[in-house]
């Protein structure tokens, strides 16, 4: 007797959806899979367009001229991570994989500027800044608007995340996984779940990024071209004591064909404020369902988890 298909995550539309209807369908989609996948967003195509061209111009530069903006020094929070310097928690192998990252830029004196280094940027790439400026503030109101939705799915008021999110330590990330042989083993980036609140991918197009679902299986996240790949984190998984679960994902090679091509991706880590204290939501818990985690504030499971990935030392 063959074996049923396993379900796929559902393609949601921002835009066809009323508010109410689609706060639902993202709340099970994560409630059963930890994923979803958004179209009609509404971030600017061009915008998005011109990010993808600055991207891959950073990364063809040479490596000694990439290296000259190496994030080593701030945890990995700012500037430039080398192909491979990664590692998934308990993995065996190092990532196959290069990144740059860009945060918030807090003014000088601000309480929480502690904790959010000072971005740097490429000299040799002209209005490198001004794009990705205005690219993380595009992920930044998505991220609300699907902040909001999350929020009604839990019963709480839409505005709920704004006081908890406003200053968050969220981060723009450029991917680059470098060709690999036709032969090559093993995945381009370990199984793993990711530490902030949600996240918010483009490029997930380009085959490759699979979810494992709770029957154990993997399943291969294709979003429609220009679509959102959106991804429950440990903090909202904490926040909700489980009820929305942080789903191990990983990025596989692809087929031999096309393992001659360079992947490009841009996730956005959408983080909660640094001295936000992360409890279990009451609407989360009762007698059945006690709290699952301690109580941690978003700066400390922060350090704590880049300490396992191996951004900041121990």
């Amino acid at each position: 007797m063959s074996q049923p298909e396993p379900a796929q995550v559902p393609i949601l539309s921002m835009a066809d959806m009323a508010k109410a209807d689609f706060a639902q369908a993202l709340g099970c989609s994560f409630q059963r899979f930890g994923f979803a996948m958004v179209r009609d967003h509404g971030m600017n195509e061009a915008v998005i367009d011109r990010c993808w061209a600055l991207s891959r111009r950073f990364f063809d530069l040479p490596v000694d001229a990439k290296l000259r903006y190496d994030a080593a020094a701030n945890g990995g929070q700012r500037g430039y991570t080398a192909f491979g310097r990664e590692i998934a928690k308990d993995a065996n192998e190092n990532d196959l994989k290069e990144f740059w990252h860009i945060g918030r830029d807090l003014p000088m004196g601000d309480p929480l500027a502690n904790a959010m280094p000072p971005n740097v940027w490429p000299e040799e790439i002209t209005h490198f800044r001004a794009a990705f400026t205005r690219l993380y503030a595009e992920f930044e109101q998505a991220g609300a608007a699907l902040l909001s939705a999350i929020a009604l799915y839990l019963g709480l008021d839409e505005h709920w995340f704004e006081q908890a999110t406003g200053k968050g330590n969220s981060i723009l990330r450029l991917l680059h996984y470098p060709p690999v042989s036709p032969a090559a083993p093993g995945v381009r980036a370990a199984a793993h779940e990711d530490i902030n609140l949600i996240t918010l991918l483009l490029g997930a197009e380009e085959g490759g990024l699979e979810l494992k679902d709770r029957d154990g299986n993997w399943l291969p996240v294709v979003p429609p071209p220009g679509a959102l790949a959106i991804n429950v984190g440990d903090m909202l998984q904490r926040l909700t004591n489980h009820r929305l679960p942080s789903t191990s994902h990983r990025v596989v090679n692809p087929a031999p064909e096309r393992r001659g091509v360079s992947r490009y991706s841009m996730p956005f880590f959408l983080h909660l404020r640094p001295d936000f204290l992360i409890e279990p939501l009451p609407q989360c818990t009762d007698e059945a369902h006690l709290p699952r985690d301690p109580p941690i504030t978003a700066h400390d499971y922060l350090m704590e988890r880049l300490r396992d990935i191996g951004l900041v030392k121990a």
